[in-house]
């Protein structure tokens, strides 16, 4: 009955914005599809090639580059056309993990699962010390800690409360949910901001305190995560980034909660407590910079018009970046062969041209993406705020993106692009039977989708099942090919493979939003 109930309501929706004009859908193309992307799939092969083999992918990092040949090769081998690496940057320099290990010696032995935070130094050698909580909150409270740090390993967080699972962490999108997302109004417009941060003072002096005082490393424990999963991103410097040429980093620990508290709680009690570190890295990128990805299909009688389709395909470092986000560049790239598959058993060319990106440096602020639309579409400032458009932004119809884990599709954000919503209507009908069938007006965020948005180019992340990907895998240790869901990944290059075909094949390129070329936007 819900369904029913929330199919209905999305129409009632539809009419009521004056959006019910039919949209042409074709299935025969269509079944093709379904044959190489639900029955002849290739997309867990794929991701574990990602993954296994050249996970993880750290933006800067020489298994991002053996990653990045292999696409680009097997791109070719396909028989993708204009198969190249577009250098964007500079980035600043690279990290690679080489070797760690951390153990507790006192008052008793116990190996500890921890990871280093990206771009930490190396330690050259085994390092041993006391452990001390570092309890301040300004500047004034600090001033205590000088010539009490050196040598020692320093907690920066308070303990926290582990809670036992009573219910699984992985869930899929309810129909309630569903009802909700669909009739959620039309999102406000955000402003850019550029707002100060009242604890930039103090963070600056706490970091200059710890490289200072010579600590061996500091160790902190994440928000979120226990039984053993720890969730890691990059050191902390203070001031600038950790991957800036020269810049220097303290060394950086994320420790496993059950650990962390452990600890905490001794020293609580009065006991000193004592650990051993060997951390390894190497700095790499020398020229510091880096590439995204970028191969076609010709379009034919619309080939000046470009339809585009990608994922972000750099990751964090503690996992191998299946999740996030090697499920999304393998979806996009089975997406492409199953596009090349479906014109060669069709012998339909799409109109327009048809171009897969794989985005590097996301993970570190939509960079890669950013970087290849201030090349080819506006002009915009650092955080991607419009300031003026090229001759290249009316040329792109839309563009798809995936990002949110392993789920299935279940339908698509629009990102306030009403126009647009008969037209995903009809294509999202065929494939109501793959639990694939909700629009919302909501914007969703922190992806690459947004670069093309913020300038005008409909921009679009489909709707996912989280499965457990907030609470498990997200940046985190345990993010490997183990925790893909095949059918979910084989589903999803179904239906982005022929949303991109669709969009080709139209008379005219997908609807826009009006564009403000004013303050621009950060949303």
């Amino acid at each position: 009955m819900m369904k029913k109930v929330l199919y209905t309501l999305s129409l009632v929706l539809m009419t009521m914005l004056g959006l019910t004009a039919q949209e042409t859908v074709n299935n025969n193309l269509n079944e093709i599809i379904r044959k190489h992307g639900m029955d002849e799939s290739q997309v867990m092969e794929i991701a574990a090639w990602l993954t296994d083999i050249y996970g993880p992918r750290l933006t800067g990092s020489p298994m991002l580059d053996k990653a990045t040949d292999w696409a680009v090769q097997t791109l070719k081998d396909w028989g993708m056309d204009n198969v190249h690496k577009e250098e964007w940057g500079p980035f600043g320099r690279g990290w690679e993990l080489q070797h760690f290990e951390m153990h507790a010696l006192a008052p008793n032995y116990y190996p500890i699962i921890a990871y280093p935070k990206a771009w930490s130094p190396s330690s050259e050698g085994v390092l041993k010390g006391g452990v001390v909580f570092l309890n301040a909150n300004d500047e004034e409270e600090l001033k205590k800690y000088r010539g009490q740090l050196k040598g020692k390993f320093v907690l920066l967080d308070t303990i926290r409360t582990v809670n036992e699972w009573f219910e699984a962490p992985a869930k899929r999108i309810n129909d309630s949910w569903l009802l909700d997302m669909a009739n959620a109004p039309e999102p406000a417009p955000r402003v850019f901001r550029n707002f100060r941060r009242s604890s930039a003072g103090f963070r600056t002096a706490l970091w200059d305190l710890m490289k200072s005082e010579g600590v061996l490393a500091v160790i902190d424990r994440s928000y979120k995560g226990d039984l053993g999963t720890v969730f890691v991103s990059r050191a902390t410097t203070g001031v600038g980034r950790a991957q800036d040429v020269g810049r220097q980093v303290v060394s950086q620990v994320t420790m496993a909660i059950e650990h962390y508290n452990r600890i905490f709680r001794m020293l609580n009690r009065g006991m000193e407590v004592e650990l051993s570190m060997e951390l390894k890295t190497k700095y790499t990128n020398p020229d510091g910079m880096e590439h995204n990805i970028i191969a076609e299909i010709p379009g034919t009688d619309l080939k000046d018009e470009i339809v585009m389709f990608g994922a972000h395909f750099d990751s964090w470092h503690s996992g191998t970046g299946a999740t996030d986000n090697a499920a999304g560049s393998s979806v996009m790239m089975e997406a492409a062969r199953i596009l090349l598959e479906t014109i060669k058993e069709s012998g339909i060319q799409p109109r327009r041209t048809l171009r897969i990106a794989l985005w590097t440096g996301e993970e570190q602020g939509l960079l890669g993406s950013r970087a290849y639309v201030r090349q080819h579409f506006a002009d915009t400032d650092n955080r991607g705020n419009l300031q003026s458009l090229k001759a290249g932004q009316e040329k792109i119809s839309g563009y798809f993106n995936l990002d949110n884990g392993t789920g299935k599709i279940r339908g698509v954000y629009l990102q306030g692009n009403h126009k647009v919503a008969p037209i995903f209507r009809a294509w999202l009908e065929p494939f109501k039977d793959l639990d694939a069938g909700t629009l919302t007006l909501s914007n969703t965020g922190g992806t690459d989708h947004l670069a093309f948005d913020a300038i005008g180019i409909p921009g679009f992340q489909f709707i996912q099942d989280p499965i457990a990907y907030g609470a498990r895998t997200h940046h985190s240790n345990m993010d490997n090919w183990d925790h893909l869901v095949e059918e979910d990944l084989k589903q999803a290059a179904t239906i982005v493979a022929s949303f991109v075909m669709h969009t080709a094949m139209r008379d005219e390129k997908l609807p826009r939003k009006p564009i403000d070329l004013g303050e621009g936007s950060d949303q």
